[in-house]
């Protein structure tokens, strides 16, 4: 078969990786346009474009996926199937060019968390686990017939940084069994909705205000928020007037007098902040205007 490969970020990437080790035909590769990084606004380059650079694929940066230009690009690819991992919306005219369709790679269990962040939502909501879905793209977002799908548990102390790790080896090896079981005919798509055990819950995009720590909430619900924001976006709360993001952090679920939101310090080992039924003890923070720290550093350099 021949293959368009769409994706941006390196959770893409080990996909596009992985169906170039199985010998799988790449005839193209999709991914974001450069963007201005950093203080110089100096052009980045995608992680899916440096790796497909590298590996002297065919790359197409299209602003616009309805732009006549980019369509007549893609049709001219004459592509079997298109591959979309960690990309964007893409229009019908896009996803139902190719003859065996479009097929998307999806870090949740499906119907579950359907949306942009559904690694970071499931650890939010306290998930005890979390997988793997490829299903048909249609046209509303995740809802397309379920191919295969690989299930992982998720550890009490996994942060979202440490849970895509997983996910992202995980997903290509469910994309390329994927792809094969569609190249041999062996395989049936499976509606959604016989997957509803329960109501459904989404992961939409994560903004500031999803971010900020409520010191009022029960502390195992502080600690999901935690670590399911770390290392990105992360958590934060408002310190001395400056903000203060949480990278990681314990909680012991205590009898707590104190406010929520009281800090309790050594000033030389610990850092807790009281909360519903508990506390948590932060262990990496960064205070606005500084670097990022373990908790010991932090305390010798500041004043409390």
């Amino acid at each position: 078969m021949k293959i368009v490969f769409m994706g941006t970020p390196d959770f893409a990437v080990a996909s596009l990786r992985a169906l170039l080790d199985a010998d799988f035909d790449i005839v193209g590769v999709i991914t974001a346009p450069d963007k201005p990084a950093g203080r110089g606004q100096k052009l980045s380059e995608s992680a899916v474009k440096k790796f497909a650079i590298e590996k002297g694929l065919t790359i197409f940066q299209p602003i616009k996926l309805k732009d006549p230009d980019f369509i007549n690009e893609l049709r001219s690819l004459k592509a079997d199937i298109q591959v979309v991992v960690a990309f964007r919306m893409l229009p019908e005219l896009v996803w139902n060019m190719p003859s065996k369709g479009t097929i998307n790679l999806h870090a949740s269990l499906l119907p579950q968390y359907r949306g942009a962040a559904p690694i970071n939502w499931a650890i939010i909501n306290g998930e005890e686990r979390s997988g793997v879905s490829t299903f048909f793209l249609k046209q509303e977002i995740d809802t397309g017939d379920l191919l295969f799908a690989e299930e992982i548990d998720i550890k009490d102390n996994d942060t979202a940084g440490e849970l895509h790790d997983k996910l992202m080896v995980l997903g290509a090896e469910l994309l390329v069994k994927t792809l094969k079981a569609i190249e041999a005919g062996k395989y049936i798509e499976i509606p959604q909705d016989t997957h509803q055990e329960s109501e459904l819950k989404k992961a939409p995009k994560i903004f500031r205000g999803d971010c900020e720590i409520n010191w009022d909430r029960p502390v195992r619900e502080v600690f999901n928020l935690i670590r399911g924001l770390s290392p990105y976006p992360t958590a934060f709360s408002t310190f001395q007037e400056k903000t203060l993001k949480i990278f990681s952090a314990e909680l012991e679920e205590i009898q707590v007098n104190d406010k929520p939101g009281t800090v309790i310090t050594d000033h030389k080992t610990y850092l807790k902040f009281a909360c519903q039924n508990g506390l948590i003890s932060v262990l990496e923070l960064q205070l606005e205007g500084k670097k990022r720290m373990k908790i010991d550093e932090f305390l010798r350099g500041i004043r409390l």
